[in-house]
């Protein structure tokens, strides 16, 4: 009879601390009055602090939320941090937020930043392939960039999660060197990792674009991988067309880190891809439906767009999130708008 009171007892105890942890839970998801912001190590940077800061000032304003900002040194922690619900809210490219989407159908897009129009018709960013300039020519059949020479290299790629950083490039590559026979069965996992018998001689990921573009300029890497937008805050056009093959692009003298310690050195792109902007995403189960709507309207109010420390107007030195050249905004964005690059991994 003990033996049974003590095992009721402690059934009785287990469910009375489960409903309290459930509980809690709830409360923390849906009454909570913190909101917690990932961002990927590309915009985790000390440069992007006041930018940070900036998106947090205003959400708080509007919601009497506090902000809490989630920097990370690597893509999968952000994105399992909106998935499994540690943060509310992140930045993160199309392919991070449909991994997340993935392994959690309640985190959906929020808003994504448009082109020059205004719009999502221009809303495209632009996955690099870079050399050093000094090797540039040793890329090129006759006049023309080709990536034909790439193959055998030590290659950067950013992050397996990165949009512009692994999915668009490795696609491209595949696609490119599957039209000969040699490669007719080349794959994207295939470049995952390098090695004799491997396509490349070598495969490094620097964890951010920044990094993938500092494993090139320290030669590290003979080609790399990494966008225009995350590398725009450290480097200038020396020669060229800019986002166009062949334009020659050099380390700014005032560069802050990684890049602090390559000023000066200069690469050139081989290769040019637009791809879609990245989005800001929620988890609706985090965030009520009531602060879904006000979220989505501070996101894509006239103050964020005119904040000129979230869209940074040219000729600003200040390291912001965007570049506002013309009628760029935040708007709003359907889970259906990334389904190209949702087809990339079909």
């Amino acid at each position: 009879m003990k033996k049974a009171g003590l095992l009721l007892l402690t059934f009785m105890m287990a469910v009375i601390f489960s409903g309290c942890s459930s509980s809690a839970n709830s409360e923390n998801k849906n009454g909570d009055d913190t909101l917690t912001i990932a961002w990927l190590p590309n915009e985790s940077g000390a440069d992007l602090v006041e930018a940070r800061e900036e998106i947090g000032k205003v959400i708080e304003e509007k919601t009497g939320k506090k902000v809490e900002h989630q920097t990370t040194t690597d893509y999968i922690v952000a994105i399992e941090a909106i998935a499994n619900g540690n943060a509310d809210m992140a930045f993160l490219g199309a392919q991070g937020y449909i991994e997340a989407n993935n392994k959690n159908k309640k985190v959906v897009p929020l808003a994504v930043p448009t082109g020059p129009s205004g719009t999502l018709e221009d809303a495209v960013y632009h996955s690099w392939l870079a050399v050093q300039t000094k090797n540039a020519d040793t890329y090129k059949n006759g006049d023309e960039f080709t990536i034909d020479s790439i193959q055998g290299k030590k290659f950067s790629f950013v992050s397996n999660s990165s949009t512009s950083g692994f999915k668009i490039p490795s696609t491209g590559i595949v696609d490119y060197f599957k039209q000969e026979g040699e490669h007719s069965d080349l794959t994207p996992e295939d470049l995952l990792e390098g090695g004799e018998e491997k396509f490349f001689s070598e495969v490094l990921y620097g964890g951010s674009h920044q990094g993938s573009a500092v494993n090139l300029l320290t030669g590290k890497a003979d080609v790399a991988a990494f966008c225009d937008t995350c590398v725009n805050n450290y480097v200038e056009l020396a020669d060229g067309e800019e986002n166009k093959t062949g334009a020659v692009y050099r380390v700014k003298e005032n560069a802050a880190e990684p890049f602090n310690t390559v000023v000066g050195e200069e690469f050139t792109l081989i290769s040019v891809t637009p791809v879609l902007n990245a989005p800001f995403v929620i988890n609706t189960d985090n965030v009520k439906e009531e602060d879904q709507k006000k979220l989505l309207e501070i996101m894509t109010s006239d103050e964020i767009a005119n904040n000129e420390k979230i869209f940074v107007p040219e000729g600003s030195e200040f390291s912001g999130l965007f570049k506002k050249t013309e009628a760029e905004r935040l708007v709003e964005v359907q889970d259906g708008w990334f389904d190209p690059i949702r087809e990339l991994s079909k």
